[in-house]
């Protein structure tokens, strides 16, 4: 069978099968009266066992040897393989990554993309003073947040990231599209640094932004929302509010919130209403936090939901609901 035969048939080019024959990996058993080189079956059935062991990502160098010790369980090399492949994945990854953060930078030029560059790379060293100083004097504009809300999602240090926390509050609602899709990253400590970041900007595109998963399946996340969309004065988020400070899920601010919100003497009404409910079966603990969280509440519903947390059986819930109480004559 000759090279062109070998070629048509296999999918590899004669030209890789003439490098085969060149490095001893694959030589032709015999040769036409022309010289050509002329391929056996055993030769055929060779190379598609060199091209398997390719396939699994094999070097060259390695295949011979393969293929001499086929008796052998080929579970060490295989482990040998998939270390190497992972490790190549990872380094991908690391580029994908940051490819992907010079591309949402929008650079204008190519000074731009390699300024963005640079940058990425100074806030992966790891010494966490030198990150902190990059992060305390990085320019405030546009390409250059990007980079800096991607390095607080993943900052450990926590010097550096109250560093790169001020630097993205510094940019503003220019951080706002990247710190929404933190949101929902995979990794739960991203997801919060993001939340904590849109927290910290408090302006209305940053609240709109932080407000949206409100039946978002993270908790923490879900609860920022309801607070969000509170700051904004939408009641609806009310019994949401409630049902976090019951739980203990951030609840000192979301009775913050409440306290906003029942400026409003509906909303005041609605907040003891919720509080009350929310108190009955509770545990505890629960009913002190929701008695606490009606302190800056005022309207006649808030005093008698007051008066019944005075009369609770638990006389921590008891004595703080009569101190509130007492508070307000």
């Amino acid at each position: 069978m000759l090279i062109g035969e070998v070629a048509a048939r296999s999918g590899i080019s004669a030209r890789m099968l003439r490098h085969y024959d060149r490095i001893g990996l694959l030589s032709p058993s015999e040769r036409t009266a022309g010289g050509y080189r002329d391929y056996s079956d055993a030769d055929l059935r060779r190379l598609f066992h060199i091209e398997n062991l390719r396939s699994l990502g094999l070097p060259l160098a390695d295949i011979p040897a393969a293929i001499a010790d086929d008796a052998r369980a080929p579970s060490d090399t295989i482990e040998r393989l998939l270390h190497r492949t992972r490790a190549r994945l990872a380094v991908l990854t690391e580029l994908a990554e940051r490819l992907e953060q010079v591309r949402s930078g929008e650079p204008r030029d190519w000074s731009d993309a390699l300024r963005m560059v640079e940058l990425l790379r100074g806030l992966e060293v790891p010494d966490a003073s030198a990150r902190q100083t990059l992060a305390l004097t990085a320019d405030a504009d546009h390409a250059s947040t990007t980079v800096l809300v991607a390095a607080l999602l993943r900052e450990d240090d926590l010097n550096t990231a109250g560093a790169l926390l001020w630097a993205v509050a510094r940019a503003g609602d220019d951080a706002v599209p990247t710190l929404e899709r933190g949101l929902h990253d995979a990794e739960a400590a991203r997801r919060h640094r993001a939340m904590r970041a849109l927290e910290k900007l408090d302006t209305p595109r940053a609240r709109a932004a932080l407000g949206a998963p409100i039946e978002h399946p993270d908790r923490e996340i879900a609860a920022a929302a309801a607070r969000a969309r509170g700051r904004d004065g939408d009641t609806a988020v009310i019994p949401r509010l409630v049902t976090d400070v019951a739980a203990g899920v951030d609840d000192v601010a979301a009775a913050e919130v409440l306290e906003r919100l029942a400026e409003d003497p509906a909303a005041a009404r609605t907040v003891a209403e919720h509080v009350q409910r929310a108190a009955d079966g509770a545990s505890v603990v629960a009913r002190r936090r929701l008695a606490a969280a009606l302190a800056g509440v005022r309207g006649l519903s808030a005093d008698e939901a007051l008066g019944g947390f005075a009369r609770d059986e638990d006389r921590g819930v008891a004595l703080t609901a009569s101190a509130l109480l007492a508070r307000r004559t």
